[in-house]
């Protein structure tokens, strides 16, 4: 679990998105392991949520990656080979950029010659970004992408010919099980070309009592972040979750670095969605999300067998976070 803040508007009933919102609910719902798909924690209350969880003391994560762009921005900028030719910086899953930013404003002060191009889901997000960017640093020149990721990096492509130095920050690819990590890295070597960049962000395994309090924290707020999702498809599926039935229960793997949450049904209960009926058996369990945690050497692995030359890791004072920076050959 790691994102920018992002703005979403809630999807607007019978539309594409409400549609697949309601799809891949009763989907994940009705398979065997129940589960639902992380990216809908993110309405406006789960936003809130997960801002008051990168404020704990606990959530490390996002203050050891904004340490390493705001303390070693030279270190980034000479990795990527930022003053050797003109080039495009794509951010995937751009959000507020908040930690990106430092690195923006220092290559636009070194005279780097690169256009940004932000990269998210949400267009009302794109706009806000390109607005407030447009004030924080006026002589950053931005192109604002608004869709998903490999589709957009088509898009950059046909906009430009330059060479493409790639951010895909906050151990977003701690999101994915590790065979879809690796398919993901797969097809985005794919999009590019010989001498293009990737920086990518991975939590590294740690002490277990470390990472499990990151996402289990004594307050609760990580739990009320996963049971809104429950509330959210309440709200926007006519649904009739009891929130009190179920339980967040959240369990970290130091061997395989595998973190993983889920929401316990505490009763046999039936929940209506709509016109449709989902049975849970007392202790029955939804899975919600992976957070993988990765070893230094895990890290230069997964590079090389995606067709990456893995040039450098740049890592915070504690070595809690890398920023992996990848060459296509």
């Amino acid at each position: 679990m790691e994102k920018s803040i992002d703005i979403r508007m809630v999807p607007e009933k019978n539309s594409e998105a409400h549609n697949k919102f309601y799809t891949e609910i009763i989907s994940g719902l009705k398979d065997n392991p129940k589960h639902l798909l992380s990216k809908y924690f993110y309405d406006e209350k789960g936003d809130v949520f997960f801002q008051n969880i990168m404020k704990m003391p606990e959530y490390y994560l996002t203050n050891c990656e904004l340490e390493i762009f705001t303390e070693k921005k030279e270190e980034l900028a000479k990795a990527i080979k930022a003053y050797d030719e003109p080039f495009d910086l794509i951010e995937l899953g751009a959000g507020d950029a908040t930690k990106s930013s430092f690195l923006l404003d220092y290559l636009v002060k070194q005279k780097a010659d690169f256009t940004y191009m932000p990269i998210d889901i949400s267009g009302n997000i794109i706009s806000i970004l390109q607005n407030n960017l447009t004030n924080k640093i006026p002589d950053l020149q931005i192109i604002g992408l608004n869709g998903e990721y490999l589709e957009m990096l088509d898009k950059a492509n046909k906009i430009s010919s330059k060479r493409k130095v790639i951010l895909f920050l906050g151990s977003n690819i701690g999101n994915m099980e590790q065979e879809e990590a690796y398919q993901f890295c797969k097809e985005l070597k794919q999009k590019l070309n010989s001498g293009d960049i990737l920086i990518i962000g991975f939590d590294v395994k740690k002490n277990p009592h470390t990472i499990l309090n990151a996402y289990n924290d004594k307050t609760g707020i990580t739990a009320a972040f996963n049971l809104n999702l429950l509330d959210r498809i309440n709200r926007e599926l006519d649904a009739d979750f009891d929130i009190e039935k179920f339980q967040h229960y959240q369990t970290y793997d130091p061997m395989s670095g595998a973190c993983r949450s889920y929401l316990i049904s505490l009763s046999e209960q039936t929940v209506t969605i709509g016109n449709q009926e989902i049975y849970f058996k007392e202790n029955e369990a939804i899975y919600m999300e992976v957070s993988q945690k990765y070893s230094s050497e895990e890290i230069d692995k997964m590079a090389v067998r995606t067709g990456f030359l893995p040039l450098e890791k740049i890592s915070d004072s504690k070595k809690w976070f890398i920023d992996a920076i990848w060459q296509v050959d």
